[in-house]
């Protein structure tokens, strides 16, 4: 029921005295709903804030009592000053002591709730994430380097294997070339048998398969 709709229901009294009554009951009401409308506003502010606020408040009050004591001192007014400053220094200082014991507060409190939100669940669950992603990427880059090594130690056997074929052929190639030339030998003058005997070696010892084939075409050709 709003207040309006319970003013119209109310049956008013003549009598001034019930008026004033209401009027104040009226009033009394509007206060206790204005102040329980704002109250959560109230309570939503930090203890923090509202603590240095207070710190800064005696701060600025100490200040205002030095004033005084200055302007104590100009009327000369015995005996008061001394008292005025002390409870200025006391002002003062229960600002400081107050600030230093809230900063104290939010420095413990902030490194309380570090310590919770390290050791929450979330928290262990996203390390435990990245320890795990951190070891795919390690098995990964050890798989790559792994796989290089494996292709590197392959290729170095292919080009053993096929540097001793390539000898066994040119060894192959070389004693075919020293039986047709003594096949021929004496349809050859000796120079010439020496020359193409000596090409022979030479090319054997230089490993050039090519230059021995071409010197097995040659000997073909003369036959």
């Amino acid at each position: 029921m709003s207040y309006v709709t319970f003013l119209q229901r109310r049956k008013w009294t003549k009598t001034p005295a019930s008026r004033v009554y209401s009027s104040q009951g009226i009033a009394l009401c509007l206060l206790t709903k204005s102040w329980v409308q704002y109250r959560p506003v109230i309570l939503k502010t930090p203890v923090a804030i509202l603590i240095i606020r207070i710190a800064l408040l005696l701060a600025f009050s100490s200040f205002a009592v030095f004033v005084s004591v200055d302007l104590l001192l100009w009327l000369a007014v015995p005996g008061l000053p001394e008292l005025m400053t002390q409870f200025g220094l006391a002002t003062l200082l229960s600002a400081f002591a107050l600030l230093l014991i809230t900063g104290l507060f939010i420095i413990i409190k902030l490194i309380v709730a570090s310590g919770f939100d390290y050791f929450s669940t979330k928290q262990r669950l996203q390390r435990r994430l990245l320890f795990i992603q951190a070891q795919q990427d390690r098995l990964k880059q050890l798989f790559y380097f792994k796989t290089l090594q494996i292709n590197y130690f392959n290729e170095l056997k292919r080009k053993r294997l096929l540097s001793a074929n390539n000898r066994q052929h040119i060894k192959s190639l070389s004693k075919a070339i020293d039986k047709d030339l003594l096949s021929i030998k004496q349809q050859l003058s000796k120079t010439t048998y020496l020359q193409l005997h000596s090409e022979n070696i030479q090319y054997r010892n230089q490993q050039d398969i090519n230059a021995l084939l071409k010197l097995q075409h040659k000997i073909a050709t003369i036959v």
